[in-house]
């Protein structure tokens, strides 16, 4: 038996490791060539573009845009009809909510859905957007731009005639913003821009409550005022959440406005 096991081992033979092909004979791997910079962003700002015009589509059809939209519209007709009365006092003008209106064409999107447009006059709508975010990469900033791009469609505002400024931009970012047709901003302005007569909107959601001190401040005229709206965070909620005197001391803007 041992015998037999002994035999039956010899018979068996550890098979010899394979030869390696020499490096001259291995067949090469073909290596694509790296995809040069316009290749990268072709591929990069497609997919952000893309993801705007989904994003838009959802928002266009949702609960919110519906009643957000009803605001809109009611702010344009009210404040049509505020252009008609007679100047006010200062009270009067601090007293409402300013949104002024346009018509002119619209930079339409090839892709664009078919929209009505809002109530409008006959002055000419600007828009400046301050802080929207890094959209490429977190989905509320990318809500918050298409929310401005309907904005922009149902006011009929052109979007060349709509400034953006964002010191988180990436370059990314800036060019997919160009590519939508609006125009982003070199300086940081810090808020303080006129609207130099011109009726204007301010996009500038959750922006800091200096940004709002200094644009209150640059347009701080009866005039001024009446000609612009600012779509951002609640005057009556920064004043709650600030103490009395941190508030006239560093934001005196905002508080002259509720003390009105």
């Amino acid at each position: 038996m041992a015998a037999a096991a002994a035999a039956a081992l010899e018979s068996w033979q550890a098979a010899a490791p394979r030869k390696r092909r020499s490096a001259a004979r291995r067949p090469r791997r073909r290596e694509a060539a790296p995809p040069g910079p316009e290749a990268e962003f072709e591929s990069d700002s497609g997919v952000v573009l893309r993801r705007i015009w989904e994003a838009e589509k959802d928002l266009f059809i949702s609960d919110f845009w519906s009643s957000a939209l009803e605001t809109i519209n009611r702010c344009l007709t009210k404040h049509l009809e505020q252009l008609k009365a007679p100047v006010g006092t200062l009270s009067d003008i601090f007293g409402n909510l300013h949104l002024d209106s346009l018509p002119e064409e619209s930079d339409v999107a090839p892709d664009s859905i078919p929209r009505e447009t809002l109530v409008t006059g006959t002055c000419h709508l600007k828009c400046v957007c301050y802080g929207i975010g890094n959209f490429a990469t977190c989905i509320i900033a990318r809500n918050q731009l298409t929310f401005l791009l309907l904005l922009l469609e149902k006011c009929q505002i052109p979007r060349s005639h709509c400034w953006v400024y964002d010191p988180l931009f990436s370059q990314l970012e800036t060019d997919v913003l160009n590519t939508l047709g609006v125009t982003v901003l070199s300086e940081n302005e810090e808020g303080k821009r006129s609207i130099r007569g011109e009726p204007t909107i301010f996009y500038m959601l959750h922006c800091g409550t200096a940004l709002y001190n200094n644009l209150l401040w640059s347009n701080w005229s009866v005039d001024a005022l009446s000609k612009m709206v600012i779509i951002g965070n609640s005057f009556k909620g920064l004043e709650e959440r600030l103490l009395a005197r941190i508030l006239q001391k560093n934001y005196p803007y905002i508080a002259k406005d509720h003390s009105l």
